[in-house]
């Protein structure tokens, strides 16, 4: 088993424009979802971000404030999960049920096992 981060992005809060019933009904389907991670036991933790933070880049000391990117697009949270290989980490992803209200860009990453570090 390898272990996966699923980092979710959207311009800004994609539930900001839905009525109540619609955020509600949203919350629970992303609670169902993260509970059938659970029961399964491919769920390692998840968090959303809040809007507020930080960008910089820096080299040699040197370090700019940002935002750096063109895009509007924040990364809203995270799931890391453990899955068997990349292609079943996205078909994980792509289950979630964000993507039946908005736009969602979602970037999978495996998790480098590296000898010493936890």
């Amino acid at each position: 088993m390898r272990e996966f981060m699923i980092l979710v992005r959207t311009e800004g809060d994609h539930l900001a424009g839905l009525p109540a019933e619609a955020q509600q009904a949203h919350v629970q389907k992303i609670g169902a979802y993260i509970g059938g991670l659970m029961e399964s036991g491919k769920l390692k933790g998840a968090q959303p971000f809040e809007q507020e933070g930080a960008s910089f880049q820096g080299g040699k000391g040197v370090f700019k404030d940002g935002p750096f990117n063109e895009s509007k697009e924040v990364i809203v949270g995270y799931f890391h999960i453990t899955a068997e290989n990349l292609e079943e980490a996205v078909a994980i992803a792509k289950a979630n049920p964000m993507f039946e209200e908005g736009q969602a860009t979602v970037e999978v990453r495996v998790v480098k096992q590296m000898e010493g570090i936890n």
